[in-house]
């Protein structure tokens, strides 16, 4: 029997309607809340984390920046829960689709590109024609900024869905390989299966660093135009 390798990367159904919806919505659900004056050990830390994160982000942002702190914060709180539930096994991992990368990626981009131009449009232009462009390289300049612009949610969505994706599928094919060495040869399924542990430690790590990488371009974004 031959298993598709990319059969986990196919949109869920359930009774023939899309349950994508639903698993994006089920991760802020995960998220601990605390009714009471005194929080807990796992509150605290989840605070001291976003505080930690906000500050490292906002620090270089003026007043007008400042208030996406919490839109940003949201953004890599999702981004990350999404990426971790989507190691468990049988799980659907909603950002290795392009589409909703894109969906994220765009608004965001744009929010930041037209605040720019409503609040500061002389450096917004000024970002088209660096100072002291030659006369003749003007126009080939404008039109290559104008691009290296355009492309920039690309580059984001991209970036988040490759890595994800590629991490998956590697996953899926030591862990195919453990299970048909398992019946041939003891110490080498040992071997790659010590492989499989180790490779998912880091791709919990590049699940967080890429939820954080993933904000924070967006936030450079935003930094450049406000």
């Amino acid at each position: 029997m031959n298993e598709n390798l990319f059969a986990s990367f196919i949109a869920p159904t359930i009774l023939g309607l899309p349950a994508a919806v639903l698993i994006i919505l089920f991760p802020p659900l995960l998220i601990p809340t605390s009714k009471y004056l005194i929080n807990n050990r796992l509150i605290t830390t989840q605070q001291w984390l976003i505080k930690l994160t906000s500050k490292q982000m906002m620090t270089t942002h003026n007043t007008k920046g400042r208030t996406w702190s919490l839109m940003l914060v949201s953004l890599i709180i999702f981004i990350a829960t999404t990426n971790l539930l989507g190691l468990l096994p049988h799980s659907f991992t909603p950002t290795t689709q392009l589409s909703m990368n894109l969906a994220m990626a765009i608004p965001l981009w744009a929010g930041a590109v037209i605040m720019g131009f409503r609040s500061k449009i002389k450096n917004a232009l000024a970002h088209f024609l660096p100072q002291g462009t030659p006369t003749p390289l003007i126009p080939m300049l404008v039109i290559i900024e104008t691009i290296s612009l355009l492309i920039q949610p690309m580059a984001l969505a991209v970036r988040l869905t490759a890595n994800i994706t590629a991490g998956h599928l590697l996953m899926h094919l030591i862990g195919s390989a453990t299970l048909a060495m398992s019946t041939i040869n003891l110490p080498s399924t040992l071997i790659i299966f010590t492989i499989l542990i180790l490779l998912t430690i880091l791709e919990i790590a590049v699940a967080l660093i890429q939820a954080y990488v993933f904000t924070l371009l967006v936030s450079l974004y935003l930094h450049d135009n406000t």
